[in-house]
């Protein structure tokens, strides 16, 4: 999940990333980075040709069984808990955290398995919760900051952050579904988007420019590399194909923690850390055929382009090597199943 709007902010000013935002009920972070709308045309089939997602009625918070262990803010409704520090996993930790990813991992290709025409995001969410807990791990975006759903499903022009509701996937949608699952005092967290039937060349560009936007700013993810390094290689190659970036919501460091440092802004920026061998954090750009502009639901937690132009959004959670870097949600080389782009 990107943080800012969804684990990050009051960091440096305040800055939000892709999942789910620590700063609710106020107006929402804005990243640091500089930004890239002005030059940029509108979606030229965005508004016109869809109609807009719009709020659907969202079915009561499912309960997760007493044995299963919760992240501290889970008992505490409301709270947004984020670390500033750094996370450097030892061997026992880093075996923890590859076991949550894997599992996250394991969530999301199920969970895009079940993305057909005629289901709701709501039907989504309860399988989705179902299988974490069944396999003894806690949905991490419950209850986070009174996030009242196990999952983020953000169809169409939703950028991040969408409660699971009522609407049903029509044909030509598309849906970013976000997993993070706690397991074993250990977050993992992975996204990615998936089609419903056909879609139209626009959205199917979207994605995959996308997604390829990701494996370039992980690709200069190393020991010794700036931070800053991931979001202006993206930026850069998202201007190459047309596509604007949206900063309001970054990668952050997971492990104990759902959202920690390092914060991993998703456009050039200038922050100066370095990373480390043992430091696992999320790559997670999203990308709009239209402009970066951010429009909030009145939940305080849907985050839509305000143009109505597409988004788009992948995420890895990686973790830094003595040779480079490793990708922790990935399952037998594939991270969606046959629905995804």
């Amino acid at each position: 999940m990107p943080e800012g709007r969804s684990a990050v902010c009051g960091v440096h000013g305040q800055r939000v990333s892709a999942c789910l935002h620590q700063q609710r009920k106020s107006t929402h972070a804005r990243a640091l980075a500089p930004r890239i709308s002005s030059w940029l045309g509108r979606s030229t089939e965005a508004a016109t040709a869809r109609p807009k997602i719009t709020p659907h009625t969202v079915a009561p918070t499912l309960d997760v069984p007493k044995h299963i262990a919760r992240p501290p803010y889970a008992s505490n409704r409301g709270s947004s808990p984020s670390n500033a520090g750094y996370e450097i996993h030892d061997g026992k930790g880093l075996k923890k955290m590859r076991a949550a990813c894997q599992l996250a991992a394991r969530v999301l290709q199920y969970a895009g398995g079940l993305v057909q025409e005629g289901v709701t995001t709501d039907q989504i969410d309860k399988k989705v919760h179902q299988m974490i807990i069944e396999n003894g791990a806690y949905p991490s975006p419950l209850m986070y900051a009174g996030f009242p759903k196990s999952v983020c499903t953000s169809v169409n022009e939703v950028m991040c952050h969408g409660i699971p509701d009522a609407r049903a996937l029509q044909k030509g949608d598309i849906i970013n579904i976000d997993v993070t699952v706690y397991l074993k005092g250990y977050h993992g967290d992975t996204s990615a988007m998936f089609h419903v039937g056909e879609v139209s060349e626009e959205a199917q560009r979207l994605c995959q420019v996308t997604k390829q936007a990701m494996e370039v700013g992980i690709q200069q993810c190393r020991p010794g590399a700036k931070i800053n390094a991931v979001g202006k290689a993206i930026q850069d190659f998202a201007k190459q194909h047309r596509l604007a970036v949206v900063g309001d919501f970054i990668g952050h460091g997971v492990g104990r923690v759902f959202h920690a440092a390092p914060w991993v802004v998703p456009v050039a920026n200038h922050e100066q850390d370095v990373m480390e061998v043992g430091q696992t954090f999320t790559v997670e750009p999203i990308l709009v055929t239209g402009r970066p502009k951010v429009k909030m639901w009145k939940d305080d937690w849907t985050a839509v382009s305000a143009d109505g132009g597409l988004a788009a959004q992948w995420e890895h959670t990686v973790l830094i090597t003595p040779t480079g870097h490793e990708l922790l949600t990935v399952v037998g080389g594939e991270t969606t199943a046959s629905k995804g782009f």
